[in-house]
């Protein structure tokens, strides 16, 4: 059974007719891309964040390689990030020929494990590129002072996190420069689209020429300052972006009650492990990721996701450890083990439907058929 013809989907966008009529506007002008939409998009990520400058690109990843790029990142360089995470916060890396050292996670946020972070860093190590994984803050606070303390440049992913709090400071506003996403299946979306966030006007300005193939802000269409790539992101995603923008505190709340009928049908079955929270810290939900108890194999995971899909309900393992990808093995020779918090966790965390939209009869669906399927394994 594909996505499109699951009973319960495992994502959904949230598209109002205020999106429908702002992209519409904008097919019935002549800025298709390049127009008045991205500075303005732009501008009003920059004041719901708090960030002094935003680059809108195509994509997170997009947005990842360019802060990479724009640190001078190269060819022998070491970074330190999580192998728990979307494969981009690494791939972003190797686009540049650098080195990614993984650190194994904290079981509990899974996030990077900030006290295991020094004991890999050595001459070579030029940042930390952390992840906020599953909306989750990553403590930036200790991150900013591993990083102050050995001369790194900090990298933030909050690709999944966008309106995330972590001590009162909002997501995006900790590192040297920051990244958000925007594919369908996030907070917010443009369609495809992603944000670099900076207080650095060097950054920015690098970050905007290398978005736009290189040309220099005041240079003409053939004049190319650097080597770019075509990461811009066009007027039509833009419009979404506002839209989407003008709703995001709807839209964040939307998720937070999903999420909140979730805990309160699974939290007393003891057979999974909901979502971390502290006082802290505030989630932005992107996914809601449960983890199956200790004593389940990822057999038994495999199958329990198998059967829920036979049964229409859009579900999925949520991540599979970076290090195991057969092409990152083969790189590097990791192999099984070598970061077994994470190999633990990615064995059992099943990631169940999770958008705006859900409502509570099919929360009721997705609980009562897991729970059966879990009973009946």
């Amino acid at each position: 059974m594909t996505e499109m013809e699951m009973r319960v989907p495992l994502s959904s966008p949230d598209i109002s007719e205020l999106e429908i009529r702002y992209v519409t506007d904008v097919l019935k002008t002549p800025h298709l891309s390049l127009g008045p939409k991205l500075p303005e998009f732009e501008a009003r990520m920059a004041g719901f964040i708090g960030a002094k400058h935003v680059v809108a690109v195509n994509s997170g990843t997009s947005a990842l390689h360019l802060i990479v790029r724009a640190l001078g990142i190269r060819d022998g360089d070491e970074v330190i990030t999580t192998p728990f995470s979307f494969i981009a916060s690494a791939n972003c890396l190797l686009f540049e020929r650098a080195t990614p050292v993984f650190v194994d996670i904290d079981p509990a946020t899974m996030n990077m494990d900030v006290d295991r972070i020094e004991e890999r860093i050595t001459r070579k190590t030029k940042a930390i590129l952390a992840v906020d994984v599953f909306g989750y803050p990553a403590r930036w606070d200790r991150l900013a002072e591993i990083a102050g303390k050995h001369g790194l440049t900090l990298i933030e992913d909050s690709c999944e996190a966008i309106g995330a709090v972590y001590k009162g400071r909002k997501a995006g506003t900790f590192g040297d420069a920051a990244a958000l996403a925007f594919y369908p299946n996030k907070q917010m979306t443009t369609g495809e689209g992603g944000v670099v966030l900076t207080n650095d006007d060097e950054i920015a300005s690098l970050c905007r020429s290398m978005r736009n193939q290189g040309r220099g802000e005041g240079g003409g269409w053939l004049e190319h300052e650097r080597l770019g790539y075509n990461y811009r992101l066009s007027d039509v995603n833009c419009a979404l972006g506002i839209a989407q923008l003008e709703r995001i505190e709807e839209l964040l709340s939307k998720r937070q009650a999903v999420a909140r009928m979730y805990e309160e049908r699974l939290k007393d079955w003891k057979e999974v492990r909901l979502p971390h929270s502290s006082s802290e810290a505030v989630r932005s939900w992107f996914v809601y990721v449960v983890t199956l108890k200790d004593e389940y194999s990822k057999r038994q995971r495999d199958e329990i996701l198998q059967r829920l899909k036979e049964r229409g309900i859009g579900c999925s393992n949520y991540f599979a450890p970076i290090h195991l990808q057969p092409f990152y093995a083969r790189m590097f020779g990791f192999k099984k083990g070598d970061f077994p918090v994470t190999e633990h966790v990615s064995e059992r965390t099943m990631a169940l439907p999770f958008y705006n939209n859900l409502g509570a009869s099919d929360i009721d669906l997705v609980v009562d058929n897991l729970k059966e399927v879990v009973r009946h394994l």
